[in-house]
């Protein structure tokens, strides 16, 4: 088994109805698969076979999640979209399937991820060309040299996602308040998703 510290400590930072159910799932993934390989993505344990995201768990104030890199086609209908992951919201060890399940999912899981690995590889979709930017967003960036300069230094795909929310308002009124939410995040330096970047 190769553990990562990092999981240790993010366990023992847990709630305490969290700790048990977070350490049976690492404990049942490693027995079925010694294999797996343990590490930290988007500040949560992942668990990586073949050196790609094979699953992943997280523990939040009140419950916790897990889930498989390709769960809907590991677990189909029996999957809950209740929350992150495949498992709905978890708060008590009975919550989960049992551990002949669970070793049952990552079998499967394991038979996907080497599909995923066999398949021909597609080939790489062209990179979207920059997103233009609306005249009243262009107007609003000149007003805050603070918003226009995080604006700027952002990637392309950021500022593409504060693009299409603007413009994808229906109402003039919503369009509006996207806008000036937009530039008091960008202001505050933030990227559209930021309330997601510490989940």
């Amino acid at each position: 088994m190769t553990s990562d510290a990092r999981i240790d400590a993010y366990i023992a930072k847990a709630a305490p109805f969290a700790q048990p159910i977070l350490e049976h799932l690492r404990k049942v993934l490693h027995e079925a698969r010694p294999d797996v390989e343990e590490t930290i993505k988007w500040s949560m344990p992942f668990f990586l076979l073949d050196g790609r995201p094979f699953a992943n768990m997280a523990a939040f104030k009140q419950h916790c999640a897990f889930g498989f890199w390709k769960g809907r086609q590991v677990v189909g209908e029996a999957g809950s979209d209740e929350a992150m992951g495949q498992f709905g919201r978890l708060t008590s060890l009975s919550e989960l399937p049992s551990k002949k399940e669970l070793i049952g999912y990552i079998k499967k899981a394991v038979e996907q991820h080497h599909a995923v690995t066999t398949a021909p590889r597609k080939k790489a979709a062209a990179p979207k060309p920059p997103a233009e930017v609306p005249e009243d967003l262009t107007a609003a960036l000149k007003k805050s040299a603070k918003a226009r300069k995080t604006f700027e230094a952002f990637s392309p795909s950021h500022r593409r996602e504060y693009i299409e929310w603007i413009t994808e308002a229906k109402r003039e009124e919503t369009r509006a308040k996207r806008l000036a939410t937009t530039i008091e995040w960008l202001t505050e330096g933030k990227a559209r998703n930021w309330k997601y970047e510490n989940c």
